[in-house]
């Protein structure tokens, strides 16, 4: 009876061009005005309500609770349960609470209910409730797997758990079925996910063991398990290494009429001396009207790599060259990145060359794009050229003595493209290379810090000025291309680094919502002086966006370019891959069908040539402090001097000079209470005013060093003395003080400046008072 009266409720109300009625009204509409129908009807709607079909408007009425809108985002888990989702990268984040997660896990996509909307006017931000799980981030897990009993397999069906890599997992236990590949105990495995997180096995998964990566004791396991969490692959499918089989290991110019032959120009190459992949190549010299000529020669990878070729597939899945400790995963098979595609002296190998007039400003007067046959004279290192031309070691220039005006040229050239940039307002910041130098077991030795010197330097100019022409020719062409893109940072990215650096005392001039590259390229010349400089650097780094790949040329704002693209690195990157495509595409046809091709796919290779990027990035900073910290096992208790490089609630991370960073937990700073001041980024003790903020130096002792988890931890020895900062809490007091004092003055100088008068009031008429 009661769902028959539901449903006749539900049935009328929706159909109804009226919102709210009255019972008696839904008793009359429905014919249920008789006693007990009625009664029935006051029964239904009441389970309606609490099964929340209908609601009560304020006057009493009843009415169909409002359509729920779900929107759509990306769910960023907390370790403590609650999370955050991004529905767009412009506006601020969902809060979600714990019991509103519905169980999802980090990076997956969800369908959320706006609980609270945002309240500008108290900076407070939305709130909601996850409704559904639509699209799961983690399909596949990496760990240590640990063998259960036969006794535990045959009661449970279950082979046994493993222990996740990841840190961000480290709170789930994760079952592997009895089904398919049995690992041994202590097998790094990869186990694809079948079972996530619901009621009442909220900490739990379970999946299938589908690869095994090796067992845990062997040597470069450790870094394979990070390659393997992040979904590199680090073996290239056979059809692909078949047709890199294919290639030839040399070339015969004649075969080539049709490309421009540069055998004869001087040409070098200038890498690291561990560098097999030689991609690049310059050539320079001065001409007679006082303008350089620049000619820089890409290997012409696109060539051997053709559109939609395994070869071609398998690196668009890849997308970049990943570089670690030891090794390096190519995009490309090494048959090609060592071989046919490396710019080795002395044989002949196509190039894609861009060769360019230079006056003494800077500026590209005129250039030339096209295929080429070259061959390189010498291949030199950055430690030879940097002998060359800032040492001038005598046993080196005699070795190079054909080629040292060629080097003297080049810095000259060099100082003009700085010295452009520099005006233009490109930003610098000269920081050191940290490279781990391990064993033949994977084992860290030793932290060897890299200045960049003037053959580095060097490089860089000329990559970035051919990347730059290339870019701005096809921009004036109009033609769909791919470009290298870094957008203005966002305002309250911004305003948060202008408050850190008024903490250090440096203002920033700025307009409301924008600040030009030049503006703040003054800040890091302003701080280089400073012992800050380098953390001041690192905030202003984290104040800008990523960097990343567009069809749409908005600019380099780093750079301060207007065009910028990749073309210089095709054995290691897939979008100058297409950018060495896209040269020979319009070349042979500009036709509309052409250019709609080629608009329809860029955005989709951008898309994921960032993505693979961050990926990569993702891996090597794991890797890399993961050996660090197996590097600092070895200094246990040993003393070391550092910076303080950041500060949180919970403590602050010091960095030692060998790039190192470690944690000094606030629960170790026992001689104090000590509260976080958020706009001055500072730890502060309650009693003691003891102040710890950023650029402070300390010394530390090293605590902990855990591999697996990444994390070195310290203890304080000794801290540089610095001005004190005020908390939240002395502030509020000192301002209540002077609130008091200021109200007692006034008193005081009232009651003094009125002593022996009569109050105003008592001079007026009584007719005026009365009026009053």
């Amino acid at each position: 009876m009661k769902e028959t009266i539901k449903t006749k409720v539900l049935h009328f109300m929706e159909n109804s061009s009226k919102k709210s009625f009255s019972m008696e009204e839904i008793a009359e509409n429905l014919g249920l005005g008789k006693s007990d129908d009625f009664k029935a009807l006051v029964q239904t709607v009441a389970t309606m309500e609490r099964e929340q079909f209908v609601v009560f408007n304020k006057k009493g009425k009843i009415k169909l609770p409002p359509k729920q809108v779900l929107v759509e985002g990306t769910f960023r888990a907390n370790e403590r349960g609650f999370g955050f989702v991004t529905i767009d990268p412009e506006e601020d984040d969902v809060y979600i609470a714990k019991e509103n997660t519905a169980y999802a896990m980090d990076g997956d996509l969800v369908a959320i209910d706006i609980t609270k909307p945002s309240d500008p006017a108290d900076e407070l931000g939305a709130e909601g409730r996850i409704v559904e799980v639509r699209r799961r981030n983690l399909t596949q897990i990496v760990g240590e797997f640990h063998l259960f009993s036969e006794d535990e397999i045959a009661d449970t069906d279950l082979y046994g758990v493993i222990s996740p890599k990841d840190k961000k997992l480290s709170g789930f236990k994760v079952f592997i079925s009895a089904t398919g590949i049995r690992p041994v105990e202590g097998n790094i495995v990869i186990a694809e996910i079948t079972h996530y997180p619901e009621k009442g096995y909220e900490d739990s998964l379970e999946g299938i063991v589908k690869n095994i990566i090796g067992h845990k004791d062997e040597p470069g396991m450790d870094i394979l398990t990070v390659l393997a969490a992040h979904d590199v692959p680090t073996e290239f499918p056979e059809e692909v290494i078949e047709q890199a089989e294919q290639v030839p290991d040399s070339i015969d110019p004649k075969d080539y009429p049709d490309r421009k032959d540069r055998q004869d120009q001087m040409i070098v190459t200038i890498d690291s001396e561990e560098a097999k992949d030689l991609d690049d190549a310059v050539s320079v010299k001065k001409l007679e009207n006082g303008h350089f000529f620049l000619a820089v020669h890409i290997a012409d990878v696109s060539y051997y790599v053709t559109e939609n070729s395994p070869l071609d597939k398998e690196a668009l899945k890849r997308g970049t060259s990943v570089y670690l400790t030891d090794r390096v995963v190519p995009m490309l098979p090494q048959r090609l990145s060592n071989g046919i595609c490396s710019l080795n002296p002395q044989v002949p190998r196509l190039a894609m060359s861009c060769e360019m007039e230079i006056d003494e400003q800077g500026s590209v007067v005129s250039y030339d794009i096209f295929p080429s046959v070259i061959k390189t004279s010498e291949r030199m290192s950055y430690t030879a050229v940097n002998e060359i031309l800032e040492d001038e070691n005598p046993e080196t220039m005699a070795r190079y003595k054909e080629l040292v005006p060629m080097f003297q040229a080049m810095k000259e050239l060099h100082e003009c493209l700085e010295t452009m940039r520099d005006k233009r307002g490109a930003l610098t910041f000269e920081d050191n290379e940290a490279q781990v130098v391990v064993d033949e077991n994977g084992h860290p030795l030793d932290i060897i810090l890299r200045q960049r010197g003037i053959g580095e330097r060097i490089i860089e100019s000329f990559m970035l000025c051919a990347n730059e022409t290339i870019a701005k020719h096809y921009q004036q062409a109009n033609l769909p291309f791919i470009y290298r893109i870094h957008e203005e940072p966002k305002e309250e990215k911004l305003q948060q680094f202008f408050d850190f650096a008024a903490t250090l005392g440096i203002l920033v001039k700025s307009k409301k919502g924008s600040i030009s590259p030049k503006d703040l390229q003054k800040v890091v010349e302003d701080a280089a002086e400073r012992p800050e400089s380098k953390v001041i650097n690192t905030m202003l780094l984290r104040s800008m966006q990523q960097a990343r790949y567009s069809e749409e040329n908005v600019g380099h704002y780093g750079l301060a370019a207007e065009h910028y693209t990749h073309f210089t690195s095709p054995i290691r990157r897939y979008p100058d891959l297409l950018v060495h495509r896209l040269i020979r595409s319009y070349s042979e046809d500009k036709s509309e069908k052409k250019q709609e091709k080629w608009a329809e796919k860029i955005p989709e290779i951008a898309q994921h040539s960032s993505d693979m990027e961050r990926r990569a990035v993702e891996c090597e900073r794991d890797v890399d402090s993961m050996k660090k910290a197996e590097f600092m096992q070895d200094h246990i208790d040993e003393e070391f001097e550092g910076v303080i490089s950041s500060v949180v609630k919970f403590g602050f991370f010091v960095e030692l000079p060998n790039t190192i960073e470690g944690l000094i937990h606030v629960s170790e700073l026992q001689n104090d209470y000590f509260q976080f001041v958020e706009s001055q980024l500072a730890l502060v003790g309650e009693h003691t005013n003891q102040t710890f903020k950023i650029g402070q130096q300390v010394k530390v002792r090293v605590t902990k060093a855990d591999p697996d988890t990444r994390e070195v931890d310290f203890e304080l020895v000794d801290a540089q003395e610095v001005t004190p900062v005020q908390t939240n809490k002395q502030q509020n007091h000192k301002q209540a003080r002077k609130n008091k004092e200021g109200t007692s003055r006034r008193k005081k100088s009232k009651k003094t400046k009125n002593k022996g008068k009569k109050p105003f009031y008592k001079d007026v008429p009584k007719k005026t008072k009365k009026k009053k």
